[in-house]
C-alpha cells in the first residue's frame, strides 16, 4: 500500500469523523486510534481536519493546535513536543510511523518512531519521527512535506528539498544533494525511495535501490520531458509530455514494461497502480497494464472491454476497477476484488465513482461503487459484503470513506452508515498462505502482518473528514 502523494499514510483499521460542530467521533480498532476517549474534552470542538497515519490521528483545530491519539508506536503520542503543536500549526503528514507538521511560519515539528530500533517496539529501522539531525534547514522556509514509509521530504520554497528518517527509506539524501539544493517543483514516493520532479522536466531519484531510488538505468530518458510521476510500492513510472512512459525500480512489480513498450510510447494521459502493478490510460480511452499478475497485471480476459470508453480506473492493493464513460464498470486482478460477476448487472450501468479498502493482502480487498441514485453497490472480500447494511445504502449516500478493512458510508442527512471488518485480528489472517502468496518479496509475513508497512501498508488518503452529524448507524 502506497501514501497518498501529498504525504499522508491511511489508517488501518479505524475512523475519526469531523462533524459540523466541529467535534470528532472516533471508532475502529483501539490500537489503531479508533478510542479517543482519552483526549475527548480537546476533541469536542474547534477542530477542522483531520490526518492519519496507519495507526494514530491528528486533529487540526481552527486556533492552530493539534490533538493527537492513537498507538504512540504510529505516532499518536505527541507529548515530548506538545508546546510546539499548541498553536501556528497550518497542516500535518505522516510517513508510517512518524507525524510532521508544517507550521505557518514555515518551520516543522516531528514526532513518532525515529530511525533507532527502539527495544520495547522493533520498528524494522523506519522512523521520520526524529528530524534533530536537519532542525536548522527546516526551521523556516518548508512549503510541502512529502513522505515514504519511514522518511520525510520537505520542499522548500527556494526549490530545494531536505530529508531525515531512514536511509533505508529515503531518508539519507546526501548523495544527490547537489542536484536537490534548487528547481525542485513536487516530490513523488514509493514505499522506500523518492523521486524529485524538477522544474526543467528532469528527475531526480534517492533511497532504496530496489525500490526506485536507483535511476541510472533509464537516467537519459527522464534527464527531460517528465510531467508527473507515479508508482507502485517499488517501482516509479514517469509520464512524459509526450506521452511516453518511463519505469524503473523491482521487476517484479511493475518497474520492467518492456512487454508493453511500444504501447507506452505515446498517447498515455494518465497511470494508476495496484501494489504491484501500473495501468496506463491512454487518450483513446483505451487501458495498457503491466507488472506482476498476481496484482491486476493481467488484463488479458478483460482486454476488449477497456481497448476503448474507459475514463478513469481505480485500485485496491491487487485489483482494478475501469470506469467506463458511459456507467459501467470493469474489473480485474485478484479473484477477490478484480472478480464481480456477483454484481455485473449492478455495474452494467449508472456508476459515478469507485472506492477500495487497502490493505497488505490482496485477497482481503473490497470495492464500493457509488450510482448516481445514491445507491452503493459492493464486492470483494473485507467490506465487500455490506448485505447487512443494504438497506441503509440504497440510496442518499453522497460520500464513502475507507480504511484498510471497512467502509464508512456518508448520506446526505448528515448519518453515517458503516461495514466490514473495524478490529483486525492478526491471528486469524495468519490462516491465509500469506507466505507463498508473497514469498518472493523476501518479507516474514507474521512480522508484516504486525507491522503492515513491510508489505506497503501505504494508504491513498487517510484523513476521513465527516462534516456532518453523527446518528446512530
Amino acid at each position: 500500500m502506497l501514501p497518498n502523494q501529498d504525504g499522508e499514510w491511511q489508517n488501518l483499521a479505524a475512523f475519526a469523523a469531523l462533524k459540523a460542530d466541529g467535534s470528532v467521533v472516533a471508532w475502529g480498532s483501539p490500537y489503531h486510534g479508533g478510542d479517543s476517549s482519552a483526549v475527548a474534552s480537546q476533541l469536542s470542538s474547534g477542530v477542522s481536519q483531520i490526518f492519519s497515519s496507519p495507526g494514530a490521528f491528528a486533529a487540526l483545530k481552527a486556533d492552530g493546535s493539534v490533538v493527537t491519539w492513537g498507538s504512540p508506536y504510529f505516532g499518536g503520542d505527541s507529548s515530548a513536543v506538545a508546546s510546539q503543536l499548541s498553536s501556528g500549526v497550518s497542516q500535518v503528514f505522516s510517513a508510517g510511523y512518524a507525524f510532521a507538521a508544517l507550521k505557518k511560519d514555515g518551520s516543522v515539528v516531528t514526532w513518532g518512531a525515529n530511525s533507532n530500533r527502539d527495544e520495547s517496539f522493533d520498528h524494522y529501522g523506519v522512523g521520520g519521527g526524529d528530524s534533530s539531525a536537519v532542525a536548522s534547514q527546516i526551521s523556516s522556509g518548508v512549503s510541502q512535506i512529502f513522505s515514504s514509509l519511514g522518511a520525510f521530504a520537505a520542499l522548500k520554497a527556494d526549490g530545494s528539498v531536505v530529508t531525515w528518517g531512514s536511509s533505508d527509506f529515503g531518508g539519507d539524501s546526501s548523495a544527490v544533494a547537489s542536484q536537490i539544493s534548487s528547481g525542485v517543483i513536487r516530490i513523488f514516493s514509493t514505499e522506500a525511495a523518492f523521486a524529485a520532479l524538477k522544474a526543467d522536466g528532469s528527475v531526480v531519484t534517492w533511497g532504496h535501490s530496489e525500490h526506485g531510488g536507483d535511476s541510472s538505468a533509464v537516467a537519459s530518458q527522464i534527464s527531460s520531458g517528465v510531467s508527473q510521476i507515479f508508482s507502485t510500492q517499488g517501482v516509479f513510472a514517469a509520464l512524459k509530455a509526450d506521452g511516453s512512459v518511463v519505469t524503473w525500480g523491482s521487476p517484479y512489480v511493475g518497474g520492467d514494461s518492456s512487454a508493453v513498450a511500444s504501447q507506452l510510447s505515446s498517447g498515455v494521459s494518465q497511470i494508476f497502480s495496484t501494489q504491484g502493478v501500473f495501468a496506463a490510460l491512454k487518450a483513446d480511452g483505451s487501458v495498457v497494464t503491466w507488472g506482476s499478475p498476481d496484482f491486476g497485471g493481467d488484463s488479458s480476459a478483460v482486454a476488449s472491454q477497456i481497448s476503448s470508453g474507459v475514463s478513469q480506473i481505480f485500485s485496491s492493493t491487487g485489483a482494478f476497477a475501469a470506469l467506463k464513460s458511459d456507467g459501467s464498470v470493469v474489473t480485474w486482478g485478484t479473484i477477490i476484488g478484480g472478480d464481480s460477476p456477483a454484481v455485473a448487472s449492478q455495474l452494467s450501468s449508472g456508476v459515478s465513482q469507485i472506492f477500495s479498502t487497502v490493505t497488505a493482502f490482496a485477497a482481503l480487498n473490497a470495492f464500493a461503487a457509488l450510482k448516481v441514485d445514491g445507491s452503493l453497490v459492493t464486492w470483494g472480500a473485507k467490506g465487500g459484503d455490506s448485505r447487512a447494511v443494504a438497506s441503509q445504502i440504497s440510496s442518499g449516500v453522497s460520500q464513502i470513506f475507507s480504511n484498510g478493512y471497512a467502509f464508512a458510508a456518508l448520506k446526505e442527512d448528515g448519518s453515517v452508515v458503516a461495514w466490514g471488518d473495524l478490529h483486525v485480528d492478526y491471528d486469524r489472517l495468519l490462516d491465509y498462505d500469506a507466505n507463498a502468496y508473497y514469498g518472493f518479496l523476501g518479507y516474514d509475513v507474521k512480522a508484516a502482518l504486525l507491522y503492515p508497512a513491510l508489505l506497503g501498508y501505504a494508504f491513498l488518503v487517510a484523513m476521513v473528514v465527516i462534516a456532518a452529524p453523527l446518528p446512530a448507524s
